[in-house]
């Protein structure tokens, strides 16, 4: 039986919040794409904290909703999906049984469509990044720099950019690499350990170089999310750190995995934080000030290993 102390804790904090089933957000309320591997959910979150859209998933550690509405996500390491909102499969891709790698440990962290239709897809284990139509078809085909290959951790994510090359964060190399369309090394960037010794595990008292995510900047610096570096680092084409945010740096928020990391148009940076417990929020925005703007917290759909977030932006919501 419940305490007559817990039970009215537990109705003030229903109070309290925008919905105790749903999580709840601070600052403007918005719609997001979240992924999380422990409670295996694929998830559009309402404004309000209702789950719009969901399907249930496997392994996953990137996703997104194209323009035509459609869900493109993986289903467990090596298969990409795109399905409808009615969830209606309208293509299928499995790398673990195409185009050479039958037979081959192999997992896919990260993939994008790309304009024109092709799917980019990476391809841990193999080492190489492909382009793929339709039917399956390889168009492109990239091989990648691998100091410590591994099938689970060649690559994090990796997205092709505005001018053609390929940005990609290399988990076990601690370093982000951008390769051009024939497969140079063009930019190399060895995320530091700042003097600190490496720890293990993957909450906050873990550490260490395993880089999650990369983004290139319309000023040419690149904005990088350290995976159990606990930061934010946006480095130049010389490669010095004009603005980072630490671990303990935002006020009553503890970062952990950091993962996908994005640059609005106001300035303002999102942060994904996986594995931090809680406490944490698994979703941030922050100014070039540091201050926090926005948090998403959802450890009722969600857990503590959410890779996968994204702000699903539109006229309404759009700063």
């Amino acid at each position: 039986m419940h305490s007559l102390q817990t039970i009215l804790g537990t109705a003030i904090l229903a109070l309290s919040t925008v919905s105790v089933v749903h999580g709840a957000q601070t600052g403007p309320a918005r719609r997001v794409l979240g992924a999380d591997d422990s409670t295996r959910l694929l998830a559009i979150v309402a404004p309000d904290g209702s789950l719009e859209w969901q399907m249930k998933v496997g392994a996953i550690h990137d996703a997104w909703v194209l323009p035509n509405g459609n869900i493109l996500f993986q289903q467990g390491w090596t298969t990409i999906l795109e399905v409808t909102p009615d969830k209606k499969v309208v293509w299928e891709y499995d790398s673990a049984k195409m185009n050479g790698n039958e037979g081959k440990r192999v997992e896919v962290h990260a993939f994008q469509r790309l304009d024109g239709g092709l799917t980019m897809i990476a391809e841990s284990g193999p080492s190489r990044i492909i382009e793929v139509d339709q039917a399956g078809k390889i168009h492109k085909e990239v091989r990648l720099k691998v100091n410590r290959p591994h099938p689970h951790s060649d690559t994090r994510l990796v997205r092709k950019i505005t001018n053609g090359n390929y940005l990609v964060a290399h988990e076990s190399d601690g370093a982000v690499r951008e390769y051009d369309s024939a497969g140079k090394v063009v930019w190399e960037y060895d995320v530091p350990l700042f003097g600190k010794e490496r720890k293990g595990g993957h909450g906050p008292e873990a550490f260490g170089n395993s880089v999650f995510s990369a983004m290139r900047l319309p000023n040419g610096n690149t904005l990088i999310g350290s995976g159990n570096g606990h930061s934010v680092l946006e480095v130049t084409p010389k490669k010095e750190i004009v603005w980072k945010v630490e671990q303990n740096d935002l006020p009553g928020i503890t970062l952990a995995w950091v993962t996908r990391v994005e640059r609005l148009p106001n300035g303002n940076t999102l942060i994904g934080n996986c594995h931090a417990g809680p406490q944490n929020p698994q979703f941030i925005e922050v100014t070039p000030s540091k201050t926090v703007v926005w948090t998403f917290r959802d450890f009722n759909n969600f857990g503590d290993s959410m890779p996968v977030q994204a702000v699903l932006w539109s006229a309404e919501n759009k700063k």
